[in-house]
């Protein structure tokens, strides 16, 4: 079991070399039956063939072993259990008052993006009854942007907290005759960051459009050094490649760096790769999630067109790639939506927004 895990973890690598070592070692059994060869230079063919194929599993490893030893980042990476409502070391904003609303019966049925279950979950905290709320099976789930809005439009939730639909997402609600109601409750960064020992510092809104429709390709066009641009993105559909899509401006994007990896029926797929902190790389999110819930000392976020992303530029509107965040309902007939709703427009749930991290609206 051990080695078909470790195997499995060689994506498409060590399939071929199955299929190579098998063609060599039959190509050895017919040029040994069919060609006088001596047995000593047979021997040392054989013990060539079988060095060659562990130099390049060798390779392979060393290569895979310090690709792996980037740090990433990734939603897998963060703990969200310790955003879990009613955690006894929790890491949820708490409001100074008692809430206004108490819910104690029909509790709307919540899900929503990673980089936002901070502060649903604190409205879940400041209003729900206390209980154990699980991440994937309860009133107040983080299943990431896509598979909520998924929810959301099939009637499994009354509402989440993302970004703005996709063009995918709005198509597909159409096709099931919803209409998406998007209640803006707060504004976000969007960020660009690099490795912090990058020397580029900010890059123009142009700039970046240019790197992810794939015609600026190093560094050095534009004041770093000498080295091709890892261009990382995210997943279709996810909010950050939503507005990645949304700022390129119906331009087309690159293709996306790649990695393959194991899918739940045993096969191999090939999905968007995670970012990795790579010296060359450049990668994007919103900025609480980039630097609260990650907290990754060896990225730096850019200014963009020389505004730095900060609460104080969200609030004042100087900084280009800052957007609302929404509650996005498909017509509940949970009556206690409405009530939640207002009450997160209220100064308490305004407050639980900006303790958490973000901006609220009226700054």
């Amino acid at each position: 079991m051990m080695l078909v895990t470790s195997l499995s973890g060689g994506g498409r690598f060590y399939p071929f070399v199955a299929m190579g070592s098998a063609v060599l070692l039959a190509l050895f059994v017919i040029v040994r039956m069919f060609v006088p060869i001596r047995p000593r230079v047979q021997y040392r063919a054989l013990a060539a063939c079988i060095l060659l194929i562990g130099l390049t599993i060798a390779g392979y490893e060393i290569n895979r072993a310090y690709v792996n030893s980037i740090p990433k980042v990734s939603e897998q990476d963060v703990d969200l259990d310790a955003y879990r409502p009613f955690q006894p070391a929790g890491r949820l904003a708490v409001l100074d008052k008692t809430a206004t609303l108490a819910l104690s019966s029909d509790l709307p049925k919540m899900d929503g993006a990673t980089a936002l279950y901070p502060l649903y979950a604190a409205f879940a905290q400041a209003v729900y009854p206390q209980k154990h709320y699980d991440r994937y099976d309860s009133e107040v789930m983080v299943n990431t942007t896509p598979t909520a809005y998924e929810n959301l439009i099939d009637g499994r939730v009354d509402l989440i907290f993302a970004a703005g639909p996709s063009d995918a997402q709005l198509e597909a609600a159409k096709e099931k005759g919803v209409e998406l109601k998007l209640t803006p409750i707060g504004r976000e960064a969007f960020v660009f960051f690099v490795n912090a020992a990058n020397p580029v510092t900010g890059l123009s809104s142009a700039q970046i459009q240019e790197i992810y429709a794939g015609n600026v390709t190093n560094w050095q066009q534009i004041g770093g050094r000498n080295e091709e641009i890892r261009a990382f993105q995210r997943p279709e559909n996810s909010g950050s490649q939503t507005m990645l899509e949304k700022i390129m401006a119906g331009r087309t994007l690159m293709k996306p760096p790649q990695e393959d990896v194991v899918s739940g029926m045993g096969g191999i797929i090939a999905k968007t790769s995670d970012y990795r902190n790579y010296k060359n790389a450049i990668g994007y999110s919103f900025l609480y999630f980039a630097t609260e819930m990650m907290r990754n000392g060896d990225i730096r976020l850019l200014a963009i067109d020389g505004v730095t992303p900060d609460i104080s530029t969200i609030a004042n509107k100087t900084y280009p790639f800052a957007a609302e965040f929404y509650a996005v309902t498909a017509g509940s007939k949970n009556p206690h939506v409405a009530l939640l709703i207002e009450w997160i427009l209220s100064p308490q749930g305004q407050e639980l927004v900006e303790k958490t991290g973000y901006t609220p609206l009226h700054r």
